[in-house]
């Protein structure tokens, strides 16, 4: 092979490997790079410097990065969607072991389900206390104590 092919080959090279790679992945990452080695491949094929070949690569991939990754992610957005246990939040439940962040103990009995729980940031809730649902991050609850106005 004539050696000033060898970068031709290499850019091609790259753009299959972060092709395959876009390809294994949900979402878009590495897409821009690969139109990035494609673009570079044209200079390379001319025998321009490798400074050229990359600065075209490194262009053209911020360039297609700019200007689709807004659209794209618009494109693709996948809406959430709610699950049962967004019902929770707003909720009344019983503090059925003391909840304490410090030392990552904490349950609360609502609806006939034992949840594990930590405070919104009040330090610590004892058990038997009234709680009311803020969040949920995984399958924590994140509650603070009833006060009598709620």
């Amino acid at each position: 092979m004539d050696p000033d092919l060898y970068y031709v080959v290499g850019w091609l090279a790259l753009a299959v490997v972060l092709t395959i790679a876009e390809a294994a992945t949900v979402g878009l990452v590495a897409i821009w790079f690969a139109i990035g080695a494609l673009a570079a491949m044209i200079p390379a094929y001319f025998d321009a410097p490798f400074w050229l070949q990359l600065l075209v690569f490194l262009v053209v991939s911020a360039v297609c990065l700019a200007f689709t990754k807004t659209f794209a992610k618009d494109f693709l957005k996948v809406d959430k969607q709610p699950t049962n246990v967004d019902r929770l939040i707003g909720k009344e439940g019983l503090c059925s072991q003391t909840i304490d962040d410090l030392k990552e103990t904490g349950k609360v009995d609502i609806g006939g389900l034992t949840w594990t729980a930590r405070t919104c940031g009040d330090g610590e809730i004892n058990q038997g206390a009234v709680v009311v649902v803020d969040r949920i991050t995984g399958a924590t609850l994140i509650v603070h104590e009833k006060r009598e106005k709620e």
